[in-house]
């Protein structure tokens, strides 16, 4: 069984609207809360109560900060350790917000041309953005939610202040998070669409388009912060089991896989660019030793990713390896339904990749589960799995 999420995003998306959707949705705001609780931050209070947004229902999030923390902001970095360091938090929640904040650490990297390491996010390192998405990472393993998908996003007119004055709408980082998406402007001139709910979609959502068939277990309505009269400013979410549907189970995907020849690059450096490719969001990356031009040794280095986010992580590849072209071409991936399961190895924390076949541990947590407890990765491994036998149950 695989859950998901749609996310119908005809009024835009924000952090808060994310957030308070899937509560909204069933959520458990006090496992959300006890979550962010392990996060080394002071000042904030989270509550969420039901209002109404042109006649329609929903759930609106508040999040009350400290006034000495109002206009914080925080490196990138800072953000990320505190991530790491949080040990409450689970490990799916953690990875996804980790990936949320290096995705928006990139795109304002290169709006403003720094490094991303020099990064330090203003609006979107205060205490209610870093509330809005660790929650929201929360909020979706609440619900076992295992992939995202989104509508085409309305991203607004007109313009907005920010902590670097008058800019556009839709803002440069929220063009930049949403290159290669299906965008429109949507049906009010305002600010529909905000870097932290850029953010979120665009790493966690696996595709853009119509409602993926599922069997809908639940759905739910986050409030904006204004009212649209008219038009209800909310983002719905549809939560279901893709496997009940009676299709074929799995997944069928169209992504895209960019590739460039490279032979003057040592095996550290190449090393590190498959990372960094894993670490802003590729599906998979990987290297192929070739015989280049002029007989020399080389490699191939080839990512798979969304077609929205081909083209940063393109630059990614540029950048670490200084191939001078990459060449690019369209797949179409079929992926079989699978669920992840948590299990405790000795305490340790441990997921389980459950496919219809077989069961895998993932090597990240066996690493540092055996790092901890003095014993080998494969044996970590074999025990994590065994345990998460008796949960599987069928998949179909």
């Amino acid at each position: 069984m695989t859950r998901a999420a749609w996310w119908h995003c005809f009024a835009g998306i924000a952090g808060d609207m994310a957030l308070a959707s899937l509560l909204d949705a069933g959520a458990d705001l006090d496992q959300v809360v006890t979550g962010l609780e392990t996060m080394p931050f002071e000042g904030w209070h989270v509550s969420a109560a039901k209002t109404a947004r042109a006649g329609l229902v929903a759930t609106e999030l508040r999040v009350d900060i400290a006034p000495d923390e109002e206009r914080s902001e925080r490196p990138w970095a800072t953000i990320d350790r505190a991530l790491e360091e949080a040990e409450g938090l689970p490990p799916r929640a953690r990875q996804r917000a980790q990936m949320v904040f290096a995705r928006l650490a990139t795109a304002e990297a290169r709006l403003h041309g720094v490094p991303p390491a020099k990064v330090h996010f203003h609006e979107v390192g205060g205490l209610d953005a870093l509330v809005d998405v660790v929650g929201t990472c929360l909020a979706l393993e609440s619900l076992g939610v295992d992939l995202v998908f989104s509508s085409p996003v309305a991203l607004g007119t007109g313009t907005v202040t920010s902590a670097h004055g008058l800019l556009p709408v839709p803002a440069p980082a929220v063009v930049e998070l949403l290159t290669g998406a299906p965008v429109h402007s949507g049906p009010k001139p305002v600010e529909l669409t905000t870097p932290t709910g850029a953010a979120i979609i665009a790493v966690l959502a696996e595709s853009f388009g119509s409602l993926p068939a599922m069997e809908i277990t639940t759905s739910g309505y986050g409030a904006g912060a204004r009212d649209l009269d008219d038009v209800p400013n909310v983002v719905q979410v549809v939560i279901g089991d893709l496997r009940s549907t009676g299709a074929a189970p799995g997944l069928t995907q169209d992504l895209v896989v960019v590739e460039a020849n490279v032979d003057d690059v040592t095996g550290e450096v190449l090393a590190h660019t498959v990372e960094a490719l894993m670490a802003g969001g590729a599906l998979d990356a990987w290297l192929v030793p070739v015989v280049a031009k002029k007989g020399r040794p080389g490699h191939v280095v080839s990512f798979l990713a969304e077609p929205a986010q081909a083209a940063r992580l393109a630059a990614v590849l540029t950048k670490e390896t200084g191939t001078l072209g990459f060449r690019e071409h369209h797949v179409s991936r079929s992926a079989v339904a699978r669920a992840f399961l948590e299990v405790d190895v000795d305490g340790e924390p441990v997921r389980v990749k459950a496919g219809p076949y077989r069961l895998k541990a993932e090597y990240e947590d066996c690493s540092r589960a055996a790092a901890h407890l003095g014993l080998p990765v494969v044996e970590v491994a074999q025990r994590a799995e065994l345990a998460a036998a008796p949960l599987r149950g069928p998949v179909a």
